[in-house]
């Protein structure tokens, strides 16, 4: 059964984070999309059970979506070259 989260908006100052999902009984199958609709990059950063942190950098005015197993949490990290804004969103799943 899939659930979807709310959308959540981001407002990021230069070189801050902030977590927007996290599980941590065990983690889940989800899918995460980003939207970027300022004019600097954004980092979305992603923590699995038993595996390396991985992190995307989704370019300005862009957006991504991607199926990860077993998520623990998901963050946006914004970079030093300026503030950043837009939506993310969850959709967790048994897949």
């Amino acid at each position: 059964m899939a659930i979807l989260l709310p959308e959540q908006f981001f407002n990021l100052a230069p070189s801050v984070g902030k977590s927007y999902y996290e599980n941590l009984a065990g983690g889940i199958n989800a899918a995460v999309t980003v939207n970027n609709n300022s004019a600097f990059p954004v980092n979305l950063v992603l923590y699995r059970v038993n595996a390396p942190v991985v992190t995307y950098t989704i370019p300005a005015l862009n957006s991504l979506t991607i199926a990860v197993n077993l998520l623990l949490v998901a963050a946006l990290l914004s970079t030093a070259a300026g503030a950043v804004f837009g939506t993310i969103e969850v959709a967790t799943s048994d897949f």
